[in-house]
């Protein structure tokens, strides 16, 4: 006897299709698990066994043979026991086996039963739906399944629910999309006294999408600041949300509760390890650049930062991608976040500041510049200064601007963006830091004045093809802010204003 249950395994966030064998033949009594399972499938056989027993079931004393197909591909995961087991059930007539084709079975068993939760439902279910099949799931996951819109979706919370479902005696209920309705209060930018030019550059970091530094003295705000970045955003779309909530689900942190709509803000200490920071480990697993796609990733104290880390960042804030090379896995991650990074001066981290100034200028700021690399800085599009805030400022009540007012320009600025972008055919990219090429030259004109002032300013500073590119960009948000068409000089001026001191 032979049955097959269709199942995945996960390489990054591609799905590949498993084909799970169960063979029973007359010989010594023995449960044989083939094709390169990891422990925790080698292990499955046991939780079958505790499994199948508490419904009262003993499997058959013969020699059963468990297969996963193709065989020359590493399996890995805990969701490989819940189609084992319904292969078991198959050979052993509990269930038709004609009634196990068309499904794509995911879960891991409980000693008792239980189907119990697992990482990668929503991706799993939406390669089901591509695939034009019924999926099945542990019911805490149906929320997130639900998302993927498939045509029936069978999500029991034990085994004997799913095996009743399948004989006709009980009828498992359809799950519905629910959105996390957990309200998120995000810290309002008019808390912050003083920093107005600081407030401005995170405006226009927020409108277009752009990575940003500011450099400043202990306590003069820079993580106050990064920490309101989240509330100027505009809100995520649904497949914003959907790409998003596919890498949390991979790396296990999707909410039961239901998929979020809140943009990911993650923030690593400085002593994070390289793998941790972009990905890897033996399994590929994404790293904290995946887990701010479509979000923040806030580095303080950037020098503190392992060299080696830092520069591992290049390639993905190029390319909004990283690759992960392992001798046991070679996977892609998608890495679309807006870096926003914060620093001292100096080591002392009192440089230009009158009551502290720093002993050893300028050796001091000087050396804890050169830890970070000039082709790292020049992926930087907004440099800004927070200086020390003054007790004056500080003893006056807070009248900034409100994130909420804030947020309404942004918005605007990036329905300019993407209208213009979808007039022109381009539906992969939502603001103007992912300008290039042609689309590049083509919406990011200037007038002769600008130009010249551009032109000249490259020339001085010796700025690089890709410097003077994120110059226009920066100029391109600056100009929709103003909902101008073309940009002018005092675009490119205000642009210029933010990066000169890259340059010094």
């Amino acid at each position: 006897m032979l049955t097959h249950v269709s199942t995945i395994t996960f390489s990054g966030l591609d799905v590949l299709d498993v084909d799970v064998q169960a063979q029973m033949s007359s010989g010594l009594p023995n449960f044989i698990i083939v094709g390169l399972p990891d422990k925790a499938i080698a292990e499955s056989k046991e939780r079958v066994r505790a499994a199948l027993q508490s419904l009262g079931l003993q499997i058959p004393a013969k020699r059963i043979l468990i297969n996963l197909a193709p065989a020359d591909m590493v399996k890995e995961g805990s969701h490989f026991d819940l189609p084992i087991a319904m292969a078991l059930l198959g050979l052993m007539g509990v269930i038709k086996s004609e009634q196990l084709k068309g499904h794509l079975v995911i879960g891991e068993l409980g000693l008792d039963g239980e189907i119990l939760p697992i990482n990668g439902v929503l991706p799993a279910a939406i390669h089901a739906k591509h695939h034009d099949m019924s999926f099945v799931c542990p019911a805490r996951c149906a929320q997130e399944a639900a998302w993927a819109e498939v045509p029936e979706i069978l999500a029991a919370p034990y085994l004997v629910n799913l095996i009743n479902h399948l004989k006709g005696s009980e009828i498992l209920p359809t799950p519905q999309k629910q959105i996390n309705q957990n309200q998120v209060h995000y810290p309002d930018m008019s808390d912050v006294k003083g920093q107005e030019t600081a407030k401005r550059a995170l405006e226009v970091a927020a409108a277009g999408g752009h990575n940003m530094l500011m450099v400043g003295p202990p306590g003069a705000g820079k993580s106050m600041l990064a920490q309101r970045i989240l509330g100027i955003l505009p809100p995520m779309t649904t497949e914003e949300a959907l790409e998003t909530s596919m890498i949390m689900s991979i790396a296990g942190n999707l909410p039961e509760s239901g998929l979020s709509f809140e943009r990911p803000f993650r923030a690593p200490h400085h002593s994070a390890s390289t793998p941790a920071l972009v990905g890897g480990g033996r399994k590929g697993t994404p790293g904290e650049i995946s887990l701010a796609h479509n979000g923040i990733l806030f580095l303080d104290e950037l020098p503190e930062f392992n060299r080696p880390t830092l520069e591992a960042l290049r390639q993905p804030l190029e390319n909004k991608s990283i690759e992960i090379s392992r001798v046991n896995a070679h996977v892609t991650y998608p890495a679309n976040f807006q870096l926003i990074a914060a620093m001292n001066p100096c080591k002392c981290g009192y440089l230009g500041t009158p009551d502290k100034e720093c002993k050893r200028a300028p050796i001091c700021a000087q050396e804890y510049m050169a830890k970070l690399s000039g082709p790292f800085l020049d992926r930087i599009d907004i440099k800004i200064d927070v200086p020390a805030v003054s007790p004056w400022d500080l003893s006056k009540a807070a009248q900034g601007e409100s994130s909420a007012e804030i947020q309404k320009r942004v918005i605007k600025a990036r329905e300019i963006q993407i209208n213009r972008l979808r007039e022109l055919g381009e539906n992969s990219i939502n603001n103007n830091a992912g300008l290039k090429g042609k689309l590049l030259e083509e919406i990011c004109t200037t007038d002769n004045e600008a130009q010249q002032l551009l032109i000249a300013f490259a020339d001085k500073y010796k700025l690089s093809a890709r410097a003077y590119h994120r110059t226009l960009r920066l100029a391109r948000t600056i100009a929709d802010l103003q909902n101008e068409s073309k940009i002018l000089k005092l675009h490119v001026a205000e642009a210029l204003s933010y990066r000169q001191s890259l340059y010094f």
